[in-house]
């Protein structure tokens, strides 16, 4: 976890403690699995290529355009006595809904064709995803999605920079070919404090608690299994 995160827990009640740490268990898997997905093991290594950034950014850009819809979708599920958290998941749709723009202009940057990317279609692990949280978004009051955006979230905050910067480093992209990645490492550490907030409010109890971390637990297997079957 961060610091951040590490400092929030530090003064909070036991509860929300209990749930960061349950939290960070899930991202610690997360982690293990990412380093095993073979495109980003490459870009370890240094032996990554342009062809599998472009690919990259092709899969993602199917998945991303989902964002903002089931946001939405959620923040209609929630009833008046959840305002807040409809509040929020009306101002997060709003701010999400034009990412896809982003990739879609690094992709043509980096020699991609635009009517080719917007004919593409999800990969299985992007199907998955999308429909898991279209059908946890519709449930009533489905508070269990801020362990969704955890992991969504934290891998903008804590992975998007250091992955640009990778590729960058080994490719020679310029900054408007990976913008994307940029922007969300900025905006994402700005919704992980959002989160934070919310979930050390004392609003969540122990059931909450308990949806949230399988959402994440669900969110972070099908997020690496998108990665993992790209172009299926």
């Amino acid at each position: 976890m961060s610091t951040t995160t590490t400092a929030a827990t530090e003064a909070t009640p036991a509860g929300a403690a209990t749930l960061f740490e349950r939290l960070a268990d899930v991202w610690v898997e997360l982690e293990e699995r990412l380093d095993a997905v073979p495109l980003l093991a490459r870009l370890a290594e240094g032996a990554v290529t342009v062809d599998d950034y472009r690919r990259l950014l092709f899969n993602l850009r199917q998945q991303v355009v989902d964002g903002s819809p089931w946001i939405s979708r959620a923040a209609a599920s929630f009833d008046i006595d959840h305002f807040e958290l409809r509040s929020a998941a009306i101002r997060h749709a709003e701010e999400e809904h034009r990412d896809y723009l982003m990739i879609e202009r690094d992709y043509v940057a980096i020699g991609g064709s635009l009517d080719e990317l917007r004919a593409g279609r999800k990969n299985v692990g992007s199907e998955a995803l999308s429909g898991y949280m279209f059908h946890y978004a519709a449930r009533p009051n489905p508070v269990g999605l801020l362990g969704a955006m955890f992991i969504i979230e934290g891998l903008g905050a804590k992975r998007a920079a250091g992955w640009a910067a990778r590729f960058q480093e080994v490719l020679g992209l310029a900054d408007n070919q990976v913008h994307f990645m940029r922007y969300h490492h900025d905006a994402d550490a700005e919704h992980t404090g959002n989160l934070e907030a919310i979930l050390t409010s004392g609003a969540i109890d122990d059931r909450a608690a308990d949806e949230i971390v399988r959402c994440a637990q669900v969110v972070a297997r099908l997020y690496a299994l998108q990665l993992e079957e790209l172009d299926r």
